[in-house]
């Protein structure tokens, strides 16, 4: 518990997104006032009016209540009047990269301008997002220094703490995953070790700069990207050698020091198919990280080439893509396989469905598919099932709906082979 005898300082958490707004909630939870500062202003007025924006996040509605009600949680779009009223200041807004994967700072620069017109001397400032190693102290430290005439390390505090959190259950990894703490001095350091100690009561692990911080969480989905490469090549190889790769990686795993990932038809989501270009454009551009980003991406091309393989031209065939998100019981589609799938699928003339229970028809329309309810009729004429993003709405799908199907893709290998098969349609998995 928190000793609440004597006041905490208040904290301006900057950014209310997916990770930003469970930060906040916790803090406010946990004896901390804060001030959050979004430019979406719908977001800001949903958290002033005690509701999550955030979606499909067990306990956030409640902490968002709570705080609203004990007057410890508010919002607004007026990012350096939420930082001038706060001693602490997180900020969690992304960084992503552009279709041609060149790292997008747009909405960053703008929050840290924001940033430094507002923070007051003796403040500590620590940015959870994540960051090519360097960019904490280089880019956003001395554009602080800069715009706020204050000295980074003397007059303000910096330190970086990656975001290390899983959608579906961001409140319990926060709790549950060790902090990496790094810091631009000393004093930046013990600062955000202590906050973290009272705000999330989490394990912390202290490194020895920022840059060694910034650097684990790139090196963290580096690591699961290149994995997963792994798995998506032996897979295809043995597919080649009619063998069934996810008895293989059972069979490897059961090894101590073997930790095969799972293969499937292709990588999407904030972190994975991004974070790897923020060590590829600062020179790491050849070997295994880039090499792998091109291994992942190429699996929805070969998810195509197996359906041609099967049936012959996509010209006119009917094909149903389930699954719009990047993974299963997520509502996001940032680097979603299926926005690959579709734009081949197009070039390949078929007449493309999709299929997404979280989603409505005319959000689905904007990706330029047709969308296609489970329980319309049109689902007999449908050639082709591609399983691109396994939601719990799938686990019991009925295809015995799937009267004209000829071959259904199964791009997680989740579903059941025998029963499809039984059924007199072909089943293809990801290296089964």
């Amino acid at each position: 518990m928190i000793d609440q005898s004597t006041p905490l300082p208040n904290v301006a958490v900057v950014g209310l997104g997916k990770i930003g707004l469970p930060l906040a909630a916790i803090f406010a939870n946990n004896g901390y006032k804060v001030f959050g500062a979004d430019i979406n202003k719908d977001v800001v007025t949903s958290i002033n009016q005690g509701e999550s924006h955030v979606k499909n996040e067990p306990g956030l509605d409640h902490l968002v209540l709570n705080a609203h009600k004990n007057k410890t949680l508010s919002a607004t779009t007026a990012t350096s009047e939420a930082v001038a009223q706060s001693n602490i200041i997180v900020v969690i807004v992304p960084v992503l990269v552009d279709e041609q994967n060149n790292i997008d700072y747009k909405i960053i620069d703008r929050a840290v301008q924001d940033i430094a017109k507002g923070v007051k001397k003796g403040s500590l400032i620590i940015f959870e997002t994540t960051l090519p190693p360097g960019d904490t102290k280089n880019k956003f430290g001395e554009k602080i220094e800069d715009i706020s005439g204050l000295t980074m390390g003397e007059d303000f505090y910096l330190a970086y703490s990656p975001e290390r959190v899983y959608s579906n259950q961001i409140i319990q990894d926060l709790q549950n995953y060790s902090k990496v703490v790094g810091g631009v001095n000393k004093k930046s350091l013990e600062l955000a070790s202590n906050f973290y100690k009272k705000a999330l009561d989490c394990k912390l692990i202290e490194v020895s700069s920022l840059e060694t911080a910034e650097f684990s969480k790139v090196a963290e989905c580096v690591y699961r990207d290149v994995n997963i490469a792994l798995a998506n090549e032996l897979a295809q190889f043995a597919e080649d050698k009619s063998v069934n790769m996810s008895e293989v990686i059972t069979a490897s795993n059961s090894q101590p020091f073997s930790h095969l990932h799972s293969p499937g038809i292709g990588v999407g989501g904030h972190c994975i198919p991004i974070y790897p270009y923020f060590f590829i454009n600062k020179g790491l551009d050849q070997g295994l990280t880039s090499l792998s980003r091109k291994v992942n991406d190429n699996m929805s091309n070969y998810a195509i080439s197996k359906i041609k393989k099967r049936i012959g031209s996509l010209q006119n065939k009917n094909i149903l893509i389930l699954g719009l998100s990047y993974r299963e019981n997520v509502k996001e589609t940032t680097k979603s396989t299926a926005l690959l799938l579709i734009d081949q699928l197009k070039d390949n003339r078929a007449n493309l469905f999709v299929n997404d229970p979280l989603f409505s028809d005319s959000e689905i329309a904007k990706y330029g598919a047709n969308p296609l309810s489970l329980n319309d009729s049109f689902i007999s004429e449908i050639d082709v099932v591609i399983l691109q993003a396994f939601h719990q709405e799938y686990s019991h799908l009925d295809f015995h709906k799937f009267a004209s199907c000829k071959l259904v893709l199964d791009g997680r290998n989740k579903l059941n082979k025998k029963e499809i098969s039984q059924l007199g349609i072909q089943y293809e998995g990801i290296g089964n």
